[in-house]
């Protein structure tokens, strides 16, 4: 009877033992954007190749909109490991320590896509995501949102028509400096609390790419946007170090050709989602969507011009060069 009962307490350890091998690593992707933005599209992209090229042995739960931590909690959170990886704006890293990721927040200086890909997907992005590892921090990715727009109750033609503007940024010097050249008065607010603040008029206007604007249905709290493309925004896909060092090789191999998968999807769909999003915005006749003539796109790029030289000691001006003439 005794070896009975032993057999039996062996066969169920064994059988415990085999579920607890055959548990799935869960990896918690947290976002502060709507499923449905690129970036949203893009995290679920890649929970599908991940599950998908790891014949389970991989979860991603992904959690959208802020549901878990807001723009300056998620950070921490993933270096304390309480989630695994994040996609923040590129600004979010200036907090961090990492300045020289807030050169992507200066004014106008990628002429166009193309331009913003020779530095992302060359030695200058590969370099900037190696840093990161002196966080606690590992680069996966860079994706893309593509060119900025401002927002307001009132016209902005002219650099003079932000005098007095309380805007909404994110933490970033560059965007304070931004702001200010144009006479606003920047005011730092977490995403998820943007679109009640410019309900209730605690802020005035806001920059935001087209499909971050229509996702959050800002536009239905402001009357103006002008297309102004003066600024870029990005993300970088990071996971915490301990975590992904403690991965083994083959799970870490089928990630990073997973998150391959996403990012080129990512880059595909973001100029098509924000060119949607404009046009949606246009549709509901809430908001009057501004084009500046050559003479106003001339005088925006003098007004913001000295917040380039103003941030040279903060970024880095070896930095800021090297950017100016790859991005050609």
């Amino acid at each position: 009877m005794q070896f009975k009962s032993l057999v039996i307490a062996l066969a169920a350890a064994v059988s415990m033992s085999a579920a607890w091998a055959q548990a799935p690593i869960v990896i918690k992707f947290s976002h502060v954007v709507a499923t449905d933005t690129p970036k949203g599209q893009a995290a679920e992209r890649f929970k599908m190749m991940a599950e998908k090229a790891t014949g389970g042995r991989v979860k991603v739960e992904v959690y959208p909109n802020s549901q878990l931590y807001k723009d300056k909690e998620e950070m921490e959170a993933l270096q304390l490991g309480a989630v695994q990886m994040l996609a923040p704006s590129l600004a979010k890293f200036g907090p961090l320590g990492a300045k020289e990721f807030e050169v992507f927040d200066l004014p106008y200086i990628f002429p166009s896509k193309q331009a913003l890909y020779n530095v992302t997907e060359g030695p200058i992005g590969k370099g900037m995501l190696q840093r990161l590892e002196s966080k606690g921090i590992i680069g996966l990715a860079f994706w893309d949102n593509g060119f900025k727009v401002m927002s307001a109750n009132k016209p902005m033609h002219a650099p003079e028509d932000f005098k007095g503007l309380k805007m909404r940024i994110q933490s970033s010097k560059v965007l304070e400096s931004q702001m200010r050249a144009l006479g606003a008065n920047p005011q730092v607010l977490a995403f998820s609390e943007v679109y009640q603040a410019l309900q209730t008029g605690v802020v005035d206007g806001t920059e935001n790419p087209p499909s971050n604007m229509y996702t959050q249905k800002m536009h239905e709290v402001q009357k103006h946007v002008t297309m102004s493309n003066h600024g870029y925004l990005g993300y970088a896909v990071i996971v915490n170090k301990k975590f992904w060092d403690g991965l083994p090789a083959d799970i870490r191999k089928q990630l990073e050709k997973a998150m391959a998968d996403a990012t080129t999807f990512e880059k595909a769909i973001a100029q098509r989602d924000n060119d949607l999003a404009m046009e949606a915005i246009k549709k509901t006749g809430k908001t009057t969507v501004y084009n500046l003539t050559p003479a106003e796109q001339t005088a925006w790029r003098t007004a913001l011009a000295p917040v380039q030289k103003e941030m040279e000691g903060r970024i880095g001006k070896d930095l800021i060069g090297a950017i100016t003439k790859q991005a050609k």
